[in-house]
């Protein structure tokens, strides 16, 4: 298990962030999907617990086979995907991702908000990982360096400066001078409990996660002007729109995504907690498959002749069935079809 804490400080308010952060999750998962790869929305509906109060519980199946580094996409099935399911009571939200191929790996994320520069340490302080040893980790959404395929000009917050709120351009220790200022709190563990490959496959996933993290809030501040007069009657008909959208553009018939007003009871869905069932590929992988070019050893004839009493006049008896025994370079696995085709509650 590899416990690190996120601390990611943006130019906003905590109540703005409420709406800022479903358009951005929303948009954000629209961009980062294409045929056959992205994120599809399962459910979407009004949560209610016992503990945190009125919340929404989303459901989501994240394809990214190929975004996988090359060991990890050698083991894993060619239609793979990663179940993330979302609690979200803002400001306090869980998010944790899970696939039933790799029983022994999940992603835990636990959030919390606040008004602050990053300077509460004691956060999670009622956290059940609260006396585990952790690594702080500040995340600078202007300065820090993002992977050169997401930059793009528009989103450089080193540049931008927002028409409708005056905020930005963020200069160096903005975080020191800025006001209003925020902070995301996140609590990531990751669990890879595999001998051999643990420290290397949780290792990659903290280094994606911030990748995510960074990128996400980056988007939430540039795009501000779009969603800043939003109200959460309006984000929420804007979401519901995006996923159908995102939906169709991954090839997946959208189901019915409802955004009612009645809140699902908390014994119909229960906190953070079992894997769902991820469905295999069919073929057979490579190295099962029996070479086309292999020599059968014939220790049969190629035909088999059932006995029967009445014998025609070529000497073959009558009524025989002749039974082709399989093609000595057949192979018994169906063939392997080739590759098909290409972020976190932020």
């Amino acid at each position: 298990m590899l416990l690190k804490e996120y601390r990611i400080c943006m130019p906003l308010t905590v109540e703005e962030y409420r709406i800022g952060q479903l358009y951005m999750i929303s948009k954000h998962s629209h961009e980062q999907s294409d045929r056959g790869e992205g994120v599809e929305v399962v459910q979407n509906e009004p949560f209610e617990d016992p503990t945190h109060g009125q919340g929404q519980f989303t459901e989501k199946r994240v394809y990214l086979n190929s975004k996988l580094p090359s060991w990890a996409r050698a083991v894993v099935p060619k239609i793979f995907y990663v179940t993330e399911k979302a609690w979200n009571y803002y400001p306090y939200t869980i998010t944790e991702y899970t696939c039933s191929f790799l029983p022994k790996f999940s992603i835990h994320i636990e959030t919390k908000y606040e008004d602050n520069k990053g300077s509460n340490d004691d956060i999670f302080s009622d956290s059940e990982n609260k006396d585990q040893e952790r690594e702080v980790c500040y995340v600078d959404i202007a300065y820090d360096e993002i992977p050169e395929r997401y930059y793009k000009e528009s989103e450089d917050l080193r540049y931008f400066k927002s028409e409708k709120t005056s905020r930005g351009i963020l200069q160096e220790g903005w975080r020191d001078t800025q006001e209003p200022i925020m902070c995301s709190y996140k609590l990531v563990t990751v669990k890879f409990e595999v001998w051999g490959l643990q420290t290397r496959v949780e290792q990659f996933v903290h280094k994606v996660v911030r990748d995510v993290l960074l990128l996400g809030h980056r988007q939430a501040f540039a795009w501000v002007d779009e969603w800043i007069d939003m109200t959460m009657d309006e984000v929420r008909e804007y979401e519901r729109t995006i996923q159908e959208a995102t939906n169709e553009k991954i090839g997946i018939f959208p189901p019915s995504i409802s955004i009612s007003e009645m809140p699902l009871s908390s014994c119909a869905l229960s906190g953070p907690a079992s894997a769902p069932t991820t469905p295999l590929c069919t073929d057979a992988p490579e190295f099962l498959s029996i070479p086309k070019d292999r020599t059968r050893k014939k220790s049969a004839p190629e035909t088999l002749t059932l006995p029967d009493p009445a014998q025609n006049q070529s000497g073959v008896p009558q009524g025989s069935v002749l039974v082709p025994l399989p093609n000595q370079n057949h192979s018994p696995w169906p063939s392997s079809n080739s590759d098909q085709a290409e972020l976190g509650g932020e």
